[in-house]
């Protein structure tokens, strides 16, 4: 090769890894089964990156709320422009920190189930928390709290943590609804029942998986992902007679974010018909906006519950600590 060409090849792979360096990078911090090889970070980032040109970054925790602690602990030197994956009933905890930029989208047309309004934080999925379980293995499922409560004792279920886990936080607030004051009482006769209580929901899925537990603490539409990825029938939801407590999983631009305008357009790229078609088979949820392609054949045999519970976050935000003393308390006797 002669110098000449030497030359030029140098000045061309500077000018490319220039142009590369220049892209700006969005960060986004989730849990950690978003970003997994198998979730939708993947290919929300392929989708978003080709069409803004520029580069996304997620980074992984072992759940939304512990994101959400690992930006306060950051405080304004945080390098997260987003935080992606609280849902509604944690979002008014993280909207009282004002750590967070008004997103000034209409969110009045979405397809959700409930009525949603937020200044900050925008929705991009639902789902229904549920008891997950294999069918060969359980025939015959407890299909409300009070038989759930009733089966053997060494019937053996898992579940999060509602400190540190949107669906544990999620079971307290569905078993609080139900039972008002005397939710107490219940999980003092559900307790002998409980194998362990992880931080995150990876952790509680993988020792079900494993076959440590009958049940574990997840969604009604978890069960499209052994369907569709797996082929496999076995793994269902137990549809409870009383309803089922319902997430709306929403993300939110940080006030300290160095590419504001690049953030507001992820927020807006996650009501377009591309992400809402990744988000049933990579995220395993309902996207909030209909898309021609529509969801997947399999989601029709998914249960739909009867009835969706879900409390205003204000609500939630003023009774949360109390709600986890009296969880606390109960499960420890």
């Amino acid at each position: 090769m002669t110098k000449t060409l030497q030359l030029l090849l140098f000045i061309f792979l500077s000018i490319t890894s220039f142009a590369s360096d220049t892209k700006p990078t969005l960060t986004i911090y989730t849990y950690d089964s978003f970003t997994a090889s198998w979730g939708a970070g993947p290919k929300i980032k392929k989708a978003f990156e080709q069409l803004h040109h520029c580069n996304v970054k997620f980074v992984g925790v072992s759940s939304a709320i512990g994101a959400l602690r690992k930006i306060q602990l950051e405080g304004k030197k945080t390098k997260a422009d987003i935080l992606l994956g609280l849902d509604t009933s944690i979002a008014q905890t993280a909207n009282k920190t004002g750590l967070f930029l008004k997103h000034d989208l209409n969110t009045s047309k979405l397809d959700l189930p409930v009525a949603y309004a937020d200044e900050n934080f925008v929705p991009y999925d639902y789902s229904y928390f549920a008891f997950v379980y294999d069918a060969d293995k359980l025939k015959n499922p407890p299909l409300s709290f009070e038989e759930l409560a009733a089966m053997p004792e060494d019937f053996k279920i898992v579940i999060q943590d509602p400190r540190s886990s949107t669906p544990g936080l999620g079971l307290l607030l569905w078993i609080k609804e139900i039972y008002k004051e005397k939710a107490g009482e219940y999980w003092k006769r559900l307790a002998p029942h409980i194998l362990t209580i992880t931080k995150g929901w990876s952790e509680s899925y993988g020792l079900f998986l494993k076959g440590e537990a009958d049940m574990v603490v997840s969604y009604t539409t978890s069960p499209a992902y052994h369907i569709i990825e797996e082929k496999k029938m076995n793994y269902k939801s137990a549809n409870f007679k009383e309803g089922h407590y319902g997430q709306v999983e929403v993300a939110a631009i940080l006030k300290s974010s160095k590419h504001k305008v690049l953030a507001k357009k992820f927020l807006a790229f996650m009501h377009s018909e591309t992400f809402a078609n990744i988000i049933p088979t990579a995220n395993w949820a309902y996207p909030v906006v209909k898309t021609k392609q529509g969801l997947p054949k399999e989601f029709g045999l998914l249960n739909v519950p009867s009835q969706m519970f879900l409390l205003d976050g204000k609500v939630v935000e003023a009774n949360r600590k109390t709600y986890i003393n009296e969880w606390l308390s109960a499960i420890s006797r």
